[in-house]
């Protein structure tokens, strides 16, 4: 039999300024309050609801759940917006650095000139590895999956720093934070360097954040990577925009680890784990493997397209869970992207060029414009790291190394005001009840 549950909103009493929700259960009617965001989200507030009323919420993918009050970033899928701290993706990403930033997401302000000398100083400061932890390297076979190896000797990096375990000032989390941000870039470049079988390569202090990185994937032993202005410039703008997103799965998984009490480093390293799967940080790797199969097997774009609208294949790179409208991330990597195959000469990629036709023709065709199925951050950040020479195995890693400001904010806010640990309740669909049977029995 079918049981009816109502749910009703209701107006603001005259006399009390909480705003409440009426749930019908069965013939009980409970009262929840409401909440409402800084910018006009309203929400129900569900945290007493199994211990007043003895049911729970059903919401697979938690798309409709709300599991922390935060103010580090704020979406608007339909609208398209993404601010950081308030301030729009768009200026961060045209007027700020990738230090700036994260200085930004992490301790809730833009920083002065001196706190910003001063942090990257301790960037630089950081950017060395403790030589036991390269014992970690050799662990790994020569074709060790990168993102592996950097969850690895993230987590390893506590055993080396136990005093981080625990804050007692501002500056132990500014030295853990600078530790976690400058290496991680060690880390991966290292990671890719025993991929391929070629020496590690130091980091040099007088190069930028972004500069440095690329030095140390790509010079060799007597011959300096000097890489070109606009592909720094890229990259920047590569990580400017994965720095942080709200509650995906990643950020959530650092809160929920994070929760438990665990350290910085361990529930950081539990976020690089859940943003390896294609379906999160393996977005962009899925974009490059399309081109490739276009290009395998000789496929029209057009034909390609007629394909997609049929279902026979999907195109990856487009559309988004969230966004409802542009990406407001890929307007910015859009121009990026152009503009640094045209600055890279870079021509002769055929997989670039494919990518660029299948963009025009999408954008061209009422299919999908109809459905707003634009190209999103994946499909550009995809064609940016092809260009910068990252291969596809490193994507992941490149993501993580731009989301990791956003998951250590993340990580402090719950920090510094704890949470009860994290523990989603299940609608159980098992056996009941029934006994035990001895194995010859069976």
């Amino acid at each position: 039999m079918t049981k009816t549950i109502e749910l009703s909103m209701a107006e603001k009493r005259p006399d009390t300024t909480q705003e409440t929700a009426t749930l019908s259960v069965r013939g009980k009617t409970y009262t929840l309050p409401v909440l409402e965001s800084s910018e006009g989200e309203l929400a129900i507030d569900i945290k007493n609801l199994r211990s007043e009323t003895g049911v729970i919420t059903f919401d697979p993918g938690y798309a409709n759940t709300g599991s922390c009050k935060s103010s580090i970033t704020y979406v608007d899928g339909e609208k398209g917006i993404l601010r950081h701290r308030g301030y729009p993706i768009e200026q961060l990403a045209e007027k700020s650095s990738f230090v700036e930033q994260a200085m930004l997401l992490i301790f809730g302000e833009l920083p002065s000139m001196d706190e910003l000398d001063n942090f990257r100083g301790m960037l630089r400061e950081q950017e060395l590895l403790h030589e036991d932890l390269l014992h970690h390297f050799d662990g790994f076979p020569p074709n060790g999956e990168p993102m592996a190896i950097l969850s690895a000797v993230i987590n390893s990096l506590g055993s080396y720093h136990p005093d981080l375990y625990e804050f007692k000032d501002e500056y132990q989390f500014r030295r853990a934070c600078a530790k976690i941000m400058s290496k991680v870039r060690t880390i991966a470049a290292f990671a890719f360097r025993k991929s391929i079988g070629r020496p590690f390569m130091y980091p040099n202090p007088n190069k930028s954040y972004c500069a440095n990185f690329l030095h140390m994937m790509f010079s060799v032993p007597y011959k300096i990577y000097e890489p070109p202005l606009g592909a720094v410039r890229a990259l920047s703008l590569f990580l400017i925009v994965h720095a942080d997103h709200e509650q995906n799965c990643s950020t959530s998984t650092v809160r929920m680890v994070g929760s438990t009490q665990a350290n910085l480093f361990a529930s950081v390293s539990a976020g690089i784990c859940a943003l390896w799967g294609k379906l999160h940080g393996g977005a962009n790797a899925a974009v490059i493997q399309m081109l490739q199969d276009i290009h395998d097997n000789n496929i029209k774009v057009s034909d390609y397209l007629e394909k997609v609208k049929r279902k026979e294949f999907r195109l990856m790179g487009f559309g988004h869970r969230i966004y409802k409208n542009f990406d407001p991330r890929a307007r910015i990597l859009k121009g990026a992207a152009h503009e640094l195959l045209l600055n890279m000469g870079q021509t002769d990629d055929e997989l670039l060029a494919i990518a660029q036709e299948l963009e025009q023709a999408a954008l061209e065709d009422e299919f999908f414009k109809e459905r707003q199925h634009y190209p999103n951050v994946d499909f550009y950040s995809g064609i940016i790291l092809r260009a910068l020479g990252i291969p596809v195995n490193m994507f992941p890693v490149m993501f993580a190394i731009g989301r990791m400001p956003g998951w250590i904010a993340h990580w402090y806010e719950e920090y510094c005001q704890p949470m009860r640990i994290h523990r989603p309740r299940q609608l159980y669909m098992g056996e009941r009840l029934r006994d035990y049977l001895p194995l010859d029995d069976r």
